[in-house]
């Protein structure tokens, strides 16, 4: 038994522990709690590693490590040790992405050995709804996206994470892996778009589901359609789905700077209940 403070990587017989720790908040976790749920703690089938931090014999705190960095209630002793593991291993992720506060640690803590990054975004309000009733009607013509349209649907993907990040998803390995990954949605029925004339207008994901919690992605937006009031009718329909269909509450994080989308959210009806933040390299 671990009878002091440490760090190591959970092994698949700790599944129960580490879901113990995700459901303590069910929304802020969401994205890690889908992949545990899914593919459990084999690092080949998760797609990383999952770091534990223990005090005296208890898994407190975790870590996913991954394509991204993320810390998982992890308390300033957690954070710590994972950054300590982090340096040791040496940098194998794309971003570092988590609640604001432990995510602020974690990087002060790698930045004289990883940084610079590419982009730190402090702050992004992490927005969380259970209720679609709103003033905004759901756009009619939001629908979700088959499996023979991946033709369709791609473009718009690529589009909105080039706008978004910064840098095109295709790069490195031609794009092989977020191909899969929209393949994956919309194979899972969680991708979502208003389709005019042949084309992509609006478009978004339900990014991470659980029982308990839904992360809704990729919101976008045609740039000559813009202005127009797509992304509210459009969210609003995406909501209708994520609350129906999927899980009893919908969430989100927005960049703090974006604010004509947080506003067209909060009439939606989400409400800012805490932050997130990213560190993208």
């Amino acid at each position: 038994m671990l009878t002091t403070t440490t760090t190591k990587v959970l092994e698949p017989g700790e599944l129960d522990d580490a879901l113990a720790v995700l459901d303590r908040d069910p929304v802020a976790n969401a994205f890690v709690a889908a992949r545990v749920q899914v593919a459990g703690l084999d690092p080949w089938r998760l797609g990383g590693e999952m770091w534990g931090w223990y005090a005296d014999g208890r898994l407190e705190s975790l870590c996913y490590a991954g394509a991204n960095l993320v810390p998982v209630c992890a308390t300033p002793e957690a954070v710590r040790g994972f950054a300590e593991r982090a340096r040791r291993q040496g940098r194998r992720c794309s971003s570092i992405v988590g609640p604001a506060g432990p995510t602020a640690e974690l990087w002060s803590l790698l930045e004289p050995a990883w940084g610079p990054a590419r982009e730190v975004r402090a702050q992004q309000p992490l927005m969380v709804t259970s209720s679609f009733a709103s003033e905004v009607e759901p756009d009619p013509y939001v629908r979700r996206i088959g499996k023979h349209e991946m033709d369709l649907i791609m473009p718009a993907c690529v589009a909105m994470f080039t706008e978004e990040v910064g840098i095109s998803p295709l790069a490195g390995d031609g794009g092989l892996l977020y191909q899969a990954r929209v393949a994956e949605l919309v194979g899972a029925g969680r991708s979502f778009a208003r389709v005019d004339d042949g084309k992509v207008v609006f478009k978004a994901e339900i990014g991470a589901a659980t029982p308990r919690a839904c992360q809704i992605q990729g919101v976008w937006v045609a740039p000559e359609y813009r202005g127009k009031g797509l992304s509210e009718t459009g969210m609003a329909a995406v909501l209708r789905y994520a609350l129906t269909e999927v899980a009893p509450v919908a969430s989100l994080y927005v960049n703090d700077f974006n604010t004509a989308a947080r506003a067209a959210y909060r009439r939606v009806g989400f409400q800012e209940t805490g932050a997130f933040m990213s560190v993208l390299f």
